[in-house]
């Protein structure tokens, strides 16, 4: 299998929303980063995770332009963005996050983080608070110290049925991703079949991400570099984990979009200790990629969010 074929530009898909959405780029903190701006009033910046890229907001974006000036972006190592060999533990992301916030011409902004993203957007709060307003997180703790007991095997019969019977609950990429070199020699050319597992697997309704969708993120990972480069978001968990335990208690409002399996393990993961205003919200009828499969309540739970300044 090879995903090689062609997929619109980022520009094409920039202008296939409504909102007069651009593709740019900006030069920070040494690296270039890609990014997708449009709408109008305070700036609400998007994080997504892996594997995919900004396009993972596109249900989310033409309706939150209608209130926010919207920023997605593709992070370090991410879909346009640059890949260097270094830089991909969650602090040096988000000194990327804060310095394009400035470079855009904010002091600061709303900030909304997805999978690796949510990481980012927690450790943006954590070392940058004056860059962020109100910060959410969607299907995805923090990575702290319990991280490091995931075990290597399935823990129990339900997690081992769950990889059989075609549900998320063991995550295995956590231990592949570890790999140097290994899992670009199995996957380069061939990184839809990664995209279709995890789908098939953590998605409640299958159509919710549609066939030009998932073309597009096998060809943002297809290669050595893009692999390698999403591979280290994984690989520098431990120096995140390090990181996490010098920071103060985030006293921002955080908010945490869960997806009904991970709704329990949520609410202990996001615990006082990593912040002292946090709501977890449990998002129906959505697996782990809530932007693609619920938008209108990940919408509406963003607005009451942003809008509620009690």
């Amino acid at each position: 299998m090879n995903s090689t074929h062609t997929v619109p530009t980022d520009t094409e898909l920039a202008a296939s929303l409504d909102g007069d959405f651009i593709s740019a780029h900006a030069e920070v903190n040494g690296i270039r980063l890609h990014h997708v701006t449009g709408g109008t009033g305070e700036p609400l910046i998007l994080l997504g995770g892996w594997p995919q890229t900004w396009w993972q907001f596109r249900k989310v974006m033409p309706e939150l332009a209608r209130h926010y000036l919207v920023t997605a972006v593709d992070m370090r190592g991410m879909g346009s963005s640059s890949k260097p060999e270094s830089g991909y533990d969650k602090k040096t992301m988000a000194r990327d996050i804060h310095e394009l916030i400035r470079h855009l011409g904010y002091e600061s902004a709303y900030v909304v983080g997805h999978d690796i993203g949510a990481s980012v957007a927690y450790h943006l709060a954590a070392t940058f608070s004056d860059s962020v307003r109100r910060v959410v997180t969607v299907d995805l703790g923090v990575p702290d110290a319990s991280w490091l007991e995931i075990p290597m095997l399935p823990a129990s019969d339900e997690q081992a049925t769950a990889l059989e019977k075609g549900r998320g609950g063991y995550p295995w990429w956590f231990a592949l991703n570890q790999l140097r070199e290994l899992p670009e020699q199995l996957l380069t050319g061939r990184f839809r079949l990664v995209i279709d597992w995890l789908y098939g697997h953590m998605l409640a309704d299958q159509s919710s991400v549609e066939e030009e969708a998932r073309r597009i993120y096998a060809a943002a990972y297809d290669t050595p570099e893009a692999i390698r480069a999403g591979n280290r978001w994984y690989q520098t968990m431990r120096q995140d984990i390090a990181d996490l335990a010098t920071y103060p208690v985030v006293t921002l409002p955080i908010l945490t979009l869960a997806a009904e399996q991970s709704y329990s393990a949520l609410r202990e993961q996001m615990s006082p200790e990593k912040g002292t205003d946090i709501r977890v919200v449990r998002i129906d009828g959505s697996g782990h990629y809530v932007p693609e499969e619920q938008p209108a309540q990940m919408i509406r739970e963003l607005l009451a969010f942003f809008g509620d300044q009690s």
